[in-house]
């Protein structure tokens, strides 16, 4: 008998303060298992998963003790981290105030108008004053604003302009009776709109090099940005800059992605000029002439994909239709206003994939034709990207059996599935080595492959608990592959057994990319030992491959049904 926690690792932090869970194996089966005192189930094979309530602050460990039939028994502890208890303000003594809670802090630039939240914890009794300050040369005008507090919060604050803190201000604070002041100072916050054009990344002639804009600072992604592309800086926090994509559409990138052009430096004046269709095998080229790179968005639903392009206006007078095509029916356009313009395409079937890249002095959408499909044998002579996930990181189950290698054995089983009806998988990953997140649909791309399935096995994040909600599951992102999502989970519901997940429009790296339907696959919970010991089995392994593979076959099938149609 031997007590192995596979999670969490001694000394890891547990932000949750409420429950949360531990897994790992006491090797054997017919042993008792308590943690903190309380029972804890042990599976057959000596697996445990436990969901225990956190420990008191004042002892932040776990004490696992396991006894055999006989009454032999053993004992581990596992230290851990817990967040540390915020401290009391004194209120008795300067400075009366939290000094790490002050806001806002250095690097800020924001326009005028915009708002921004002036902050401070304070003791109890104690009371904040904002003071700004007047700028050289501006007459001095007195102003006091006093920062109030919430009932029941030690926070006071206030919302003030940017404008009023261009050249910072004094935080004034008073304990109980004083009218002496502890002091400090704000910085100031720059002027968004002094900030100037950037270039955001660096030209290149990579057509998978994107640089990612985000809604707000650290927030998901959601524009993809041709490196090289010249934009009008707007703000700044932190490590994040903000730029304006077009007069109604600011987005934050990472600051290191960006460079500052020369002070005076000209704007560029993008006009759409004649657009062309070109088509090619596999695929057709709209082709927007304009004098430099755009912000762009691509929305795909149905026979219907919208292009927007941001910083730009529309004056296309000639659509050439080199000539008679079958996947473009029309294409149209709108300046939805002074400095957007949007390029509806319709097409003959649903939309499959796209690609946007810069070629010379013009934007290029490129459109993917769908594959022909052999009705008799719908995946006969299709490239079929599989990707094993992980490494690097992935989950460990309580036995020790790790994602990466139990993704691999299923994606082996799933490239000899394929082979065998005609299918050409394309591997991402063969041998236990690292390959980069951002790598995978890369390498799919580039081999034209015509659908994409990440395997992967799940996990819960501390505080969930992880006996009461696991199962099947499968994610997409782009909308062209939301059906192939849904083909897939309802074989891995056929073929695995476990509860239905659902399927999830998930932001995730992997099925970001639109040149091809994209999905991931969390077919199970490697830290639930029921699903591990499956996990480790060829039988399951075998029946998580052929639900892939049977999703894959039937939503083909449906797509070759479609081609049919009169």
């Amino acid at each position: 008998m031997a007590i192995r926690v596979q999670y969490p690792s001694p000394n890891a932090l547990i932000s949750v303060r409420d429950s949360t869970f531990l897994l790992g194996t006491v090797n054997h089966g017919g042993a008792t298992l308590t943690i903190n005192g309380a029972s804890v189930t042990v599976r057959a094979n000596g697996a445990f998963l436990a969901w225990v309530a956190m420990p008191p602050r004042g002892r932040a460990q776990f004490e696992l003790v396991a006894t055999l039939p006989g009454g032999e028994s053993k004992t581990v502890t596992l230290p851990i981290r817990v967040p540390g208890e915020r401290v009391p303000v004194d209120g008795a003594h300067p400075p009366y105030f939290d000094t790490t809670s002050v806001a806002p802090r250095a690097g800020l630039a924001l326009r005028d108008h915009e708002p921004v939240r002036v902050a401070v914890r304070l003791a109890a009794d104690a009371r904040a004053e904002l003071r700004p300050t007047a700028c050289d040369g501006a007459v001095a005008v007195p102003v006091v604003m006093p920062l109030l507090s919430a009932e029941g919060s030690e926070t006071a604050a206030r919302e003030v302009s940017a404008s009023l803190l261009r050249c910072g201000a004094t935080l004034a604070v008073f304990g109980r009776g004083d009218t002496a002041a502890v002091t400090r100072t704000l910085p100031p916050i720059a002027n968004g709109d002094s900030l100037g054009l950037v270039r955001v990344g660096v030209a290149a002639s990579d057509t998978d090099a994107v640089v990612i804009a985000r809604p707000v600072p650290g927030g998901t992604y959601k524009w993809f940005i041709i490196p090289g592309t010249v934009l009008r800086a707007t703000g700044r926090q932190g490590d994040a800059m903000r730029v304006q994509l077009d007069e109604g559409l600011d987005v934050w990138v990472d600051a290191d992605a960006v460079t500052t052009l020369p002070p005076g430096s000209a704007a560029p004046r993008r006009i759409v000029s004649n657009a062309r269709l070109v088509p090619a095998d596999g695929f057709v080229d709209l082709v927007l002439p304009m004098s430099a790179r755009p912000a762009y968005r691509v929305d795909g639903v149905g026979t219907t994909l919208r292009l927007t392009l941001h910083g730009v206006t529309g004056n296309t007078d000639i659509v050439w239709f080199q000539r008679a095509d079958s996947l473009v029916r029309d294409v149209q356009w709108t300046n939805e206003s002074n400095d957007r313009t949007v390029y509806t395409v319709q097409l003959q079937h649903d939309v499959y994939g796209w690609l946007v890249f810069w070629r010379g002095d013009a934007l290029v959408l490129r459109l993917r034709r769908p594959p022909v499909i052999d009705a008799s044998s719908p995946l006969r002579g299709l490239r079929i990207a599989v990707d094993p996930g992980h490494p690097p990181i992935g989950s460990t189950g309580p036995t020790g059996f790790y994602e990466g290698v139990a993704t691999l054995a299923i994606g082996e089983r799933v490239q000899r599935l394929l082979t065998a009806r005609g299918a050409v998988p394309i591997m991402t990953r063969t041998t236990a080595a690292a390959v980069p997140l951002g790598d995978r649909p890369v390498m799919a791309r580039r081999a034209d492959a015509q659908a994409f399935v990440s395997i992967h096995l799940n996990a819960k994040p501390d505080g969930a608990n992880p006996n009461l909600n696991n199962g099947s599951g499968t994610y997409y992102f782009q909308p062209q592959s939301a059906s192939l999502a849904r083909a897939i989970q309802a074989r891995l519901l056929a073929r695995l057994g476990l509860p239905d997940e659902g399927t999830w429009f998930d932001n995730l790296a992997v099925v970001r990319g639109s040149w091809m339907p994209s999905v991931l696959v969390e077919g199970a919970y490697v830290i639930v030992p029921e699903q591990e010991a499956a996990l480790r089995t060829p039988e399951f392994q075998e029946a998580y491959a052929l639900a892939i593979v049977e999703g894959l076959e039937a939503w083909f099938r449906a797509l070759g049904a479609a081609q049919g149609r009169p």
